[in-house]
């Protein structure tokens, strides 16, 4: 980052997030302010659901209803804060009119949990809990119910206690294999 640009904290309209992004770089590039305005993120987090039996990635905001801009503060001229502020869905930056900067540590802060959650792969919407009841949708065990006995997020593994003839009988799944009762 380069050591006269600051991060700015821009209020919008929760769901929004990803218009409003694309709509202020088509500005950025019409009005030529790439030089002032570097960098505009929604900072997010890639996250999956189980869904018929399928893993389905999306992404979450981490900060709904916020939009984070790198700029040059000496640059960043009220032509370019009216332009934006002015977007439709946008609130305010913070500070208004006169935006006030993050501080580095708290714009580092937000940049590594952003930059975290990209390296961490995913993470589960709806995580599976011990003593949690299931169905398995898949394998030699199709159509049975079975309650969790213990669950290994690392290798998306489940430990499920299955009644076969009468008796408990522990079984190795994954995630895939299972999918919540409702």
């Amino acid at each position: 980052m380069d050591d006269n640009r600051k991060w700015y904290s821009l209020r919008v309209i929760s769901g929004k997030e990803r218009k409003i992004k694309e709509r202020i770089e088509l500005e950025i590039q019409r009005n030529k302010w790439s030089d002032f305005v570097t960098q505009v993120l929604v900072p997010s987090e890639k996250v999956y659901k189980i869904r018929n039996g399928k893993k389905v990635i999306l992404e979450r905001n981490i900060l709904p209803g916020y939009i984070l801009l790198e700029a040059d503060p000496k640059k960043l001229s009220g032509e370019i804060i009216t332009t934006i502020a002015n977007m439709p869905n946008v609130i305010h930056f913070l500070g208004k009119n006169s935006p006030i900067p993050m501080q580095p540590s708290e714009a580092n802060r937000m940049l590594g949990r952003v930059d975290d959650s990209q390296d961490l792969g995913e993470a589960m919407i709806e995580p599976y809990l011990e003593g949690e009841t299931i169905k398995i949708i898949d394998g030699p065990f199709k159509d049975f119910v079975g309650d969790i006995k213990e669950v290994n997020e690392e290798k998306k593994k489940l430990t499920v206690i299955v009644k076969i003839f009468g008796r408990g009988t522990e079984v190795e799944l994954n995630f895939m294999q299972v999918e919540k009762q409702s």
